[in-house]
């Protein structure tokens, strides 16, 4: 991952290429879980007489096993319904490529580095 961060980063400088990085907030509660989980009842929650009952999670929270995985899941559809190809070599590098726009993003947990040619094009992939 980190070479192909270098050798990107190298294409970049050497192309004169935008480079732009986001961090996506509450990155990992914004996946969808596919089997059901239950947790006990957080503190403050507990009404008397239902000790015994527990939550049924209907979205990943933090400090979940699964959230880094339904989150990188629900993140890796979004991007291909963007028109972002997967590097099959690199599975977080996607480029997109229309006409003489060149985009490339690249995703290392919650952060996210947009590598491109045109400005408005980077502008649009970033909203």
């Amino acid at each position: 991952m980190l070479k192909s961060i270098r050798i990107l980063l190298s294409i970049a400088a050497s192309l004169d290429l935008e480079i732009w990085q986001m961090d996506v907030k509450i990155a990992f509660l914004n996946g969808s879980l596919d089997e059901s989980i239950y947790m006990m009842q957080p503190e403050g929650f507990i009404e008397k007489g239902q000790m015994e009952k527990v939550c049924k999670l209907q979205k990943s929270i933090y400090g979940l096993k699964q959230a880094s995985r339904s989150w990188n899941i629900r993140f890796d559809q979004a991007v291909k319904g963007f028109g972002f190809i997967l590097n099959p070599d690199e599975p977080c590098v996607y480029k997109r490529i229309k006409g003489d726009k060149l985009v490339f993003l690249i995703l290392y947990v919650d952060d996210i580095l947009l590598i491109g040619n045109d400005v408005d094009v980077l502008t649009s992939v970033k909203e």
